[in-house]
Order: C-alpha cells, then structure tokens, then sequence
C-alpha cells in the first residue's frame, strides 16, 4: 500500500476513533461521499474535535455513493461534486449547499515530461481519452508541445471506476470541448469510458498513474500534489495555458453569483477569465429539509458553520478556495429558509 493510501486511511481511521472516543458526549457526526474534499474535510475535522470535542466519522466512497447513502438515510449528510438539480433535490426533500472550490488536474506518467511541461487542450484531451489519439508522439500533442521530446509511446488512460463527482466535473469539460464527447460518452459521476483502465478514488488513479508509463488520469489537485505527479497545464476559454493552482480555481469562480443560482447549482468548467482553470468545481454537502434525526443533522451543519467562520486557512493551505462571504451568508440564509428550525445550527 502506497504512502498517500495509508495517509488517507489513518486520517479516516483517526476520525472515526475521535468520533468513538466522543459519541458519549455528543451525537456523531457521520457523512460519506466525494473524495475530491476529503483531504480539507479531514482537516476541519481534526481542528473541530480539538476545540469542541466532536468527532466525524466521513467515509470517502466517491459522491455517487454519498448521494445514495443520504437517499437511504444511512448518513446525516452526503457529499457530491455533482451538484443536484432543484427538482431532483425538491424531489427528494434534500438541500444542498457549497462548501469550498477546488480544481480537477490531469495528470500523466511520460518518461522525461515534468510536472507542467506537456501542454494540453480540451479537444485534444477529449481525443486522447476517447482512443482516437493512442501514441504521445501523435501529431496533435506534438503540435501544442513542439519543445517537448515526447516518446513513441502508448497512452494508457485511467479512469474512476466509481460514481464520482470528479468524474463528473472532468466529463462536464470534455462534453463542453468536444461534439463528439458530448454526444458518445456524455457528462456524469458514471459514464462507459471509451478507453482504458479504472481505478477506485482520487487515491486510486493517483497510484494507477504512478504505476504506468505512458498513462493519463485526472485527480483533484491535492492528490496530484501529494503523490508528487506530473500535472499537465491546459489551454483554457482564453486561449491561455494555465497551471493548477488555487488562483487559478479562484479565478476560475470569480464571475458566479451563488446567491441567485436556484439551489446552488453551479458547473464551473470552462468558465472566461485570462487566469481560470479550466477544469473547476465546487463540492457539496446534501443534507435533508426534514431529517429524521434533527439533533445529529443540527451537529452537522455546526460544524459546517465552524468550518466557515474558522477553517478557510486551513482549505487555502492544502489548495483549496474557500467560498467569499456573500456565498457564506447566502447559505446561512438558506438553511434558515429550507431547513426545519429543530435542525438548523
């Protein structure tokens, strides 16, 4: 098992003893899905036990899982970075809410191609993952990279096996870039990929990725940056190669009136901006109008409120962007508007 694994599996293992260690005086606080916002998630976690006391007990199973799991009532909050459509949340008497913004990379394993070298844009990795484009020397990835020595060598593609909301956000982008995407493969947590091998988790593809030479994956960029991989800059809705970073996804959001979009339903990929990232999202929490446990659901979005008011170093730290003040007042609104009160923080 690789370093980074056996980080996120003590963290998750830390939570949950921290949560055991506390459940006799407070009500566990238990949610599952994206892994995209584990890493800050966890760290939140361990600066609200130290000040309050509280543990969270957060399973990362990608946020196919977690919108399944908070439909089944197993959890007290879900987490996707597929954000729900009104009428499916309305439907199933769900609100959601935005809890920070980050930025899915790919990344590649070419020998001598350092992190940033290759350059890609949509189409062209739309092509690549759809199998039309097999070799890195192919003439399309040479004519973006003409300084860079890029070896005849096959492309292995990696993909989420799971439903994930990183999917999601990276199927979204390749929709947007390419007709022929759009229409065979589509924009989903879960699509049938043309092409290559599936892997469990952000943690998954970073490993697979790492193992194979030649390969192409896509991860949130705090998997990207601590398995140290390759990352490729992309050729954005400017025309500009950008580089991942958290001004880059700041950029990437700094046009979206959250307030005024019905649900917080926002897709962030492909946005205008000289500077934006071009493959964005913002995560989501799910949590329901009218739980059936109003106590547990009101520990929960307590933490949430701390996270807001207390945890944006920490989400800036491990390259995340917290969300602006209005964004944060919106949501406190909306939980006053869509929550029943027995459950509101």
């Amino acid at each position: 098992m690789k370093p980074f694994t056996n980080r996120l599996l003590g963290l998750a293992a830390g939570i949950a003893v921290a949560c055991a260690a506390t459940s006799a005086l407070a009500v566990d606080l238990t949610g599952a899905g994206a892994t995209f916002p584990y890493p800050i998630y966890s760290k939140w976690a361990e600066a609200y036990k130290a000040k309050t006391g509280v543990g969270l007990n957060y399973q990362p199973i990608g946020s196919g899982g977690g919108i399944a799991q908070i439909k089944a009532k197993t959890v007290t909050f879900g987490a996707s970075d597929k954000p729900l459509l009104p009428g499916d949340l309305q439907a199933a008497g769900l609100t959601q809410f935005p809890t920070v913004i980050g930025g899915v990379v790919p990344v590649v394993n070419i020998p001598g191609v350092k992190a940033g070298e290759l350059v890609l844009d949509g189409k062209t990795l739309a092509d690549i993952c759809l199998g039309n484009i097999k070799y890195w020397d192919d003439a399309a990835v040479k004519k973006l990279n003409p300084g860079v020595n890029l070896p005849h060598l096959a492309v292995v593609g990696v993909h989420r096996s799971d439903g994930s909301g990183t999917n999601f956000i990276f199927t979204a982008y390749l929709s947007k870039k390419s007709p022929q995407w759009a229409s065979q493969v589509g924009a989903d947590t879960a699509v049938e990929w043309p092409t290559g091998i599936g892997a469990k988790g952000n943690e998954g593809v970073a490993e697979s990725v790492k193992q194979a030479s030649g390969s192409l994956g896509y991860v949130e960029y705090a998997y990207a940056k601590a398995n140290h991989i390759a990352f490729v800059r992309m050729i954005n809705h400017d025309g500009v190669a950008v580089e991942p970073t958290a001004e880059a996804f700041k950029a990437a959001s700094a046009r979206t009136d959250w307030a005024h979009a019905p649900g917080f339903f926002v897709v962030l990929t492909d946005q205008p901006g000289h500077d934006a990232w071009p493959i964005a999202g913002a995560t989501f929490i799910l949590v329901y109008k009218n739980p059936a446990d109003p106590k547990a659901q009101k520990e929960a979005l307590q933490f949430f409120k701390w996270a807001y008011e207390n945890g944006d170093a920490l989400a800036e730290a491990n390259d995340y962007v917290p969300l602006p003040q209005s964004t944060k007042d919106a949501i406190f609104k909306s939980w006053q508007t869509n929550i029943v009160p027995a459950s509101q923080p």
